[in-house]
């Protein structure tokens, strides 16, 4: 008896060194950063009853507050038909969360004079010039009109470039027929491919007049190649994640974090109809700065708490306190139509920064927050919000890539905030 608790001691010894070992900021207690511990319990709760209903496989959520941890666990299973745990260190394939990653490398560029705002696109890639504009007629033919303004380097981080995504149901565009989706250029061809193929398509808005989810975060990282001379994710490595610690930030997998990729369901839950998410078995040709990257939520912890900062972590500064102030200030003037909430139901009272939505408003968002919020998610499950009032930052990791995903973010939101109590 005595043999096997100190077995057990021992065990729970080693997997608290493990995690402390892993731990992306310095660990706190609940009280001492204004947390209830019975409320941060929920997020326990809440996974529990989420993994026995077979609705998610598992999740790692990560949440600090001035700068420390004060939560960081994992729940349920890595891969559901192999039925492995989920590790803290477990490799999500973050979707869009991609895009503040390759916004922050877009920006390190204009702080040293060579990628201003005011740029014309068309400059690194002439094709841009030559886009029209496709207006659908009521006949459903397209008449094919010029731009009325070029495409500026402000409208890629903005989203009101003129590009879109295909397939997405937030757009109801007989034009989004023409797009494919998010990741199939960067599984089919090169930097170049993309770039080819993406400008013999119609714009669907005039430049800078409608904000429009879509390439134009990808069409920003090719324009950083063209600039640094690298690919997209050799120049974050060496200016973004290895100053910043983020071990198992990358485009490309290797072998060791294979074992480590968190996978979904075979089955949709809400639909029971086949999902996967195609990147974890398919390697893309280029670095794709709108979907392609994968990282540990602890990374991204990381990532988050240096904008928070403003632009600086543990010594090392990515970027200028007054460069991020400009990165997540709302960019979506009274004259863009602002659509954030179109595209994420819970971003009312939302406006857009450079690659990141920005809370403007008290209320009419479904999640509680503060005006300054900012955030974004990733379509096969991630999620990650900070609040410069409330010195907050969260992230969440989970393999849903179907609807169920946003129930999560929201309840997400609601159980931390909830658990808030100074």
């Amino acid at each position: 008896m005595r043999k096997t608790v100190i077995a057990a001691a021992a065990a729970a010894t080693s997997l608290a060194a493990s995690i402390a070992h892993a731990a992306p900021l310095p660990e706190t207690s609940a009280h001492q950063v204004g947390f209830s511990e019975r409320g941060l319990a929920r997020l326990d709760d809440f996974f529990a009853r989420e993994i026995a209903a077979k609705r998610v496989p598992g999740a790692v959520v990560a949440i600090a507050r001035d700068g420390k941890l004060v939560h960081y666990k994992a729940y349920g299973q890595l891969d559901p038909v192999k039925g492995t745990p989920m590790p803290i260190d477990a490799v999500f394939a973050l979707a869009s969360m991609t895009k503040p990653m390759a916004a922050v490398a877009g920006l390190t560029l204009m702080e040293q004079g060579k990628l201003p705002l005011q740029v014309r696109v068309a400059e690194f890639y002439p094709a841009f010039a030559d886009m029209k504009v496709g207006v659908q007629q009521a006949d459903g033919s397209l008449k094919m009109e010029p731009q009325a303004q070029p495409i500026f380097i402000h409208d890629l981080y903005r989203h009101t470039s003129g590009l879109m995504y295909g397939g997405r149901p937030d757009s109801s565009s007989a034009l989004a027929r023409l797009y494919p989706d998010g990741t199939a250029p960067a599984v089919e061809g090169d930097t170049q491919a993309f770039i080819d193929r993406i400008t013999q398509l119609p714009l669907v808005h005039q430049p800078g007049t409608e904000f429009e989810y879509g390439f134009s975060i990808d069409v920003l990282g090719a324009v950083v190649e063209k600039v640094s001379g690298q690919r997209l994710g050799d120049y974050l490595a060496a200016n973004v994640w290895k100053p910043l610690g983020m071990k198992d930030a990358t485009f490309h997998p290797a072998d060791a974090q294979r074992a480590r990729l968190v996978r979904p369901f075979p089955n949709d839950p809400l639909t029971r109809k086949p999902q996967a998410i195609k990147l974890l078995d398919t390697p893309t040709r280029f670095d794709c700065g709108g979907a392609c990257s994968f990282a540990t939520v602890g990374d991204y912890l990381r990532f988050g708490q240096m904008l928070l900062n403003g632009g600086e972590l543990d010594g090392k500064r990515i970027l200028s306190p007054k460069t991020v102030h400009h990165m997540t200030s709302n960019h979506l003037g009274p004259e863009i139509k602002n659509n954030v909430a179109a595209v994420e139901p819970h971003r009312g009272g939302f406006g857009f920064g450079l690659s990141v939505a920005v809370r403007t408003s008290e209320g009419l968002s479904s999640v509680p927050g503060n005006p300054g919020e900012f955030t974004w998610n990733g379509a096969y499950g991630t999620q990650f919000f900070c609040d410069p009032k409330e010195r907050l930052v969260v992230v969440v990791g989970t393999a849903a890539p179907g609807e169920l995903r946003k129930y999560y973010r929201e309840n997400v939101q609601d159980i931390v905030y909830g658990a808030m109590v100074k």
